[in-house]
């Protein structure tokens, strides 16, 4: 899971000590410190006088954390009085567990410059905000199988059962309808205009016309 927003939060680093240091003295016990990196900023613990391949520290440091930065380096040394101090190895420590978790307590391989095995160092490291981070997504959803409340619930109640037989107001009586202020005109009967017609009779033989045969036109067939 990618972790984002996490610019400018605090993010504490405790460096708690070491185990099985590689030894750079030949004759006394070596004096281990631990240095810490991140974005150019840099802590340096005490030094442990007489620590040895075991050296304990517990210091807590705060950085501030950078946008799209997951990992810091971590360096150990053995302090030196009158010459340089002696690398003894150093380390690479992602920060993606706990920035997606809050906390992480390990213990993270030193190596030396040409790769070999230098120790180990011990680091807890606690980040506040990622707890807040989850608890606002989970908020932010309901819970898987939980009721999704409804819109309409707030506003419509559940209809009654059974109405009532009787309703509580008289229904209203409709007054008749007000008398025509011009009576009707009757229908004239239909004889007054209309006279009724006699049907002509029926047509009779005309006097222009002869009833057949003619003679002289179409002589009779024999």
């Amino acid at each position: 899971m990618s972790v984002s927003g996490i610019q400018g939060h605090p993010l504490e680093v405790t460096v708690v000590g070491g185990t099985r240091l590689k030894d750079t003295e030949w004759i006394s016990r070596q004096d281990p410190y631990v240095c810490v990196e991140y974005g150019g900023n840099k802590f340096r613990t005490r030094t442990c006088t007489d620590g040895g391949k075991n050296p304990t520290f517990q210091e807590k440091f705060v950085f501030t954390l950078i946008e799209g930065l997951r990992e810091m380096t971590v360096a150990v040394w053995n302090s030196n009085t009158l010459t340089y101090d002696d690398f003894i190895g150093s380390g690479k420590i992602h920060l993606h567990k706990v920035l997606s978790q809050g906390f992480d307590d390990a213990t993270w391989s030193l190596q030396t410059n040409t790769g070999r095995y230098a120790g180990e160092v011990r680091l807890i490291m606690h980040y506040a905000n990622a707890k807040r981070a989850a608890t606002g997504y989970a908020n932010s959803a309901p819970r898987y199988g939980a009721p999704v409340p409804q819109a309409h619930g707030a506003y419509y109640s559940q209809p009654p059962t059974a109405y009532p037989g009787s309703f509580p107001y008289p229904p209203p009586a409709y007054p008749p309808p007000p008398p025509a202020a011009y009576p009707p005109a009757p229908y004239p009967a239909p004889s007054a205009y209309y006279p009724p017609q006699p049907y002509p009779s029926p047509p009779q033989a005309s006097a222009y016309y002869p009833p057949g045969p003619f003679p002289g036109i179409y002589p009779p067939h024999y």
